[in-house]
């Protein structure tokens, strides 16, 4: 018995000993990577010394005496923050995510090589200012003097994965303009429209398709008579999953000092994407003492603020959805594959030999061809019996990291436009501190052929060819509009009126109706005005719906004791998308219901699905729906009988009030929209849930309100109800009068390490609508610091 006992002990011991272990060394791996941010550094390449204060949310505010050390700095404290961030998007601009995710991301690398990001990035490192590669070479120099200062001592992913980080070159940051660009192309998902236009006749495909007629909210609207008479306006889903895509949508807006209590322009804005850990963006605040003082946004991997305000200007984005891809068949040489015709000639593709390593390291030879138009896609599109080629953006001349570095200098409204000449990706309002305010279109617009919209474009002419793009000047733009405000919010960009074709699959007008409304609804708005502003949850779908559908309930008979709660429950509601209101989730599952009640029957299982995970274009069809009762979409073709809109209104509900029944039973507190709508921010590698567990890496889930239809858009996938997944990646208001004023808050915080006490701690300021202040001037900056690293030569 003493033995057994002896034993057990032993047992015991053991059992703790390896905990213990086990559990040093899970602290020890959490905490790799994590700076100090009081302490003297010196850094190999300095001139002189850099000053880098932080505040209580660790922002970085970067003191330098020459724009060399100011950007050697800033790739410094950005590999401090987000080293593994940077490295990952690097990868994914170069297609090397197969090296550390293993196989299953062979396909996706072979795509992203086929964009050749590199190779206009190359181009551009031969033909772009000598300043800027100046920067991006003092840039590159900082992140490698972290790599080289850690060596051993890299943040928790890298030993997860088993690599180490590569030497950053200038290169990996152009790089990251292609990806942004690429994530800002509309187009790619029209495929799927090709499929249901072969399956359907031509009234119910015509139902699906946006109409201007019901696209009144222009972003250049009749409010803005002052267009400069000089222009013509008078006339990939595993990246999805890694939550690397940018830009999906965006809110932005300014009003004049004569619409602000401060006297001053006040400029707000939302650039809409999705939630992941690390955040998008980091909060970044650069000072050359006598010649620059920049604060705003970053993208990790890249020197400049993309938005913010210098002492003279703010500026904000959006996307302006430009219909900037085209695809192409090729009619290819029954003798030869590597041939396509073009004008009545064979033309060879370009034959490109990759070699993908795998996670093992393992070796995989691929091929992909291109033409003029540029990359040939049918293996990405999983379709074997067509050769078809994309045109898109990306491989137009342009050299937007030129144009950030010019506009983080501009001084007023003309400086502000000479920045942005070749730029091609998104819309700018600007605001400045002489009072004026303006909006500009400053986007690749591709001239083109039109009459075969959405449709695969024959390619063996040049007959629908790009013939350019629109120059600068003739694109949409205004300047101090009489009524004192502008606002963008994905909507279409000009009147039909206008000359050339902007683009097509906007976002509904509910976001800008709701944004213009509260616009108009005060003589002047303050900076808390715009703080209530960003986070409304108001639904101008709601009010749209509701008042289409609800008339329909009053015909019906016999209702439940459940559906005349809900009926109720609709009827007193003041569509305000609060996550602890019933409501919204009714309308939200009506809506849902309605779609497969209307659209399921003519497309098919299979065809359904693909259409609901396309972007905006199910959305569109909804849209569409309450706009014509009499659509032909309406009638069930698996019924003898001819369905009414009455009939699939009334259809629609009772379907949704049986999914609460089961669901839910008849407890209308369990019916909440924040019961069904939750956000969780997911680290990419949470996936595997004992990491998750260990080492703490999502936030959440969290009981959120809004909507894709409201200003604050806690979206979700149209095909997946509930499972928010898109929204604000920031919230910015500048106030032009006083910078010290501004304000702003990022879903997650400055740090991408784990254990960082900066990791998620805006999260909770983010979710209840809270902001923080923007320290700018000098003295608030010093006064406001926690934190002061010292970087010496």
């Amino acid at each position: 018995m003493k033995t057994l006992k002896r034993i057990s002990l032993y047992f015991l011991v053991l059992v703790l000993v390896v905990l213990s272990v086990a559990a040093i060394y899970i602290s020890r791996l959490s905490k790799r990577g994590l700076p100090d941010y009081a302490s003297t550094i010196r850094i190999e390449g300095l001139e002189k010394t850099v000053k880098v204060y932080r505040d209580v949310h660790g922002i970085p505010h970067i003191y330098a005496t020459s724009e060399h050390d100011l950007y050697m700095a800033t790739g410094y404290v950005m590999a401090q923050d987000r080293l593994w961030q940077m490295d990952l998007l690097r990868r994914v601009t170069l297609g090397r995510l197969s090296e550390i995710f293993g196989d299953s991301f062979m396909e996706t690398d072979l795509l992203l090589r086929s964009l050749r990001y590199s190779k206009k990035s190359e181009q551009l490192l031969k033909t772009s200012p000598k300043e800027t590669i100046m920067i991006l070479e003092a840039f590159a120099k900082g992140v490698n003097r972290y790599i080289e200062h850690n060596k051993g001592n890299y943040p928790l992913e890298f030993s997860i994965l088993g690599y180490e980080p590569e030497k950053w070159e200038p290169l990996h940051s152009l790089n990251l303009i292609g990806y942004m660009a690429w994530d800002l192309k509309s187009g790619w998902g029209e495929l799927v429209l090709e499929k249901i236009r072969a399956k359907v006749d031509s009234a119910h495909f015509t139902g699906l398709l946006p109409d201007s007629e019901n696209q009144n909210s222009v972003v250049f609207d009749s409010c803005q008579n002052e267009l400069l008479s000089s222009n013509r306006l008078t006339e990939l889903d595993r990246l999805d999953k890694l939550g690397l895509d940018v830009f999906s949508g965006s809110n932005n807006w300014a009003v004049s000092g004569k619409k602000s209590t401060t006297g001053k322009p006040l400029l707000a804005n939302d650039m809409h994407l999705s939630y992941n850990i690390p955040g998008t963006w980091i909060e970044m605040h650069q000072v050359v003492e006598g010649s620059l003082n920049v604060s705003g946004l970053a993208l990790p991997g890249q020197p400049f603020i993309v938005v913010g305000h210098n002492d003279s200007i703010a500026w904000g984005m959006t996307n302006t959805y430009v219909d900037n891809l085209d695809y192409y068949e090729e009619k290819i040489n029954p003798n030869d594959t590597n041939q396509y015709l073009f004008n009545g000639k064979w033309e060879r593709f370009d034959i490109h030999q990759e070699v993908i390593v795998s996670k093992g390291g393992a070796k995989h030879n691929f091929i992909y061809r291109t033409n003029h138009r540029g990359p040939v896609v049918s293996r990405a599109k999983k379709i074997s019996d067509r050769v078809l080629t994309i045109r898109w953006t990306g491989d137009v001349e342009s050299n937007e990291l030129y144009c950030i570095y010019k506009v983080n200098r501009a001084r007023n409204w003309q400086e502000f436009k000479d920045a942005f000449i070749t730029f091609r990706a998104l819309g700018q309002n600007i605001a400045d501190v002489r009072g004026n305010i303006g909006l500009y279109c400053c986007a690749g617009v591709p001239i083109r052929k039109r009459d075969k919209i959405y449709a695969v474009l024959p390619g063996c002419t040049d007959e629908y060819d790009w013939q350019g793009m629109v120059p600068f000047e003739e694109l949409p733009h205004l300047y101090n509009p009489s009524c004192g405000y502008v606002s963008s919010a994905n909507n279409p960009t000009a009147y039909d009126s206008y000359p050339y074709h902007i683009g097509t699959w906007y976002s509904l007008p509910y976001r800008i109706d709701r944004i213009r409304e509260m616009l108009k609804a005060k003589e002047k708005l303050s900076l808390k005005d715009f703080e209530r502003m960003q986070n409304d949850q108001h639904s101008k779908f709601a009010e749209l719906f509701l008042n289409k559908l609800l008339p329909y309930l009053n015909n019906g008979s016999n209702w439940s004791e459940t559906e005349r709660t809900a009926i109720q429950i609709l009827k007193n509601w003041d569509y305000n998308m609060s996550s602890d209101a019933a409501a919204p989730a009714l309308l939200d599952k009506w809506a849902y219901n309605l779609t497969i009640f209307a659209f399921k029957d003519e497309m098919g299982e299979d065809l359904f699905k693909s259409f609901l995970q396309v972007g905006n274009i199910p959305r569109q069809a909804l849209f569409n729906l309450l706009k014509n009762p009499n659509s032909p979409w309406i009638d069930n073709i698996e019924t003898e009988k001819k369905e009414t809109f009455s009939d699939i209104a009334l259809g629609s509900f009772r379907e949704t009030i049986k999914a609460f029944e089961k669901d839910c039973g008849n407890d209308t507190m369990k019916w909440h929209w924040g019961n069904f709508h939750q956000l969780t921010l997911a680290h990419p590698l949470s996936k595997v849930r004992v990491l998750d567990k260990i080492f703490k890496l999502n936030r959440g889930p969290y009981k959120v309100g809004g909507s894709y239809h409201t200003i604050a858009p806690y979206t979700y996938p149209f095909f997946e109800p509930g499972n928010v997944n898109h929204g604000a990646s920031h919230r910015s208001i500048y106030d032009i009068g006083d910078w010290d004023s501004s304000v702003s808050v990022i879903p997650t915080g400055i740090s991408g390490i784990s254990s960082s006490k900066f990791y998620c701690d805006q999260t909770s300021l983010y979710i209840n609508g809270e902001y923080h202040e923007d320290y700018y001037s000098t003295e608030n900056v010093k006064q406001n610091a926690r934190y002061t690293n010292t970087f010496l030569p």
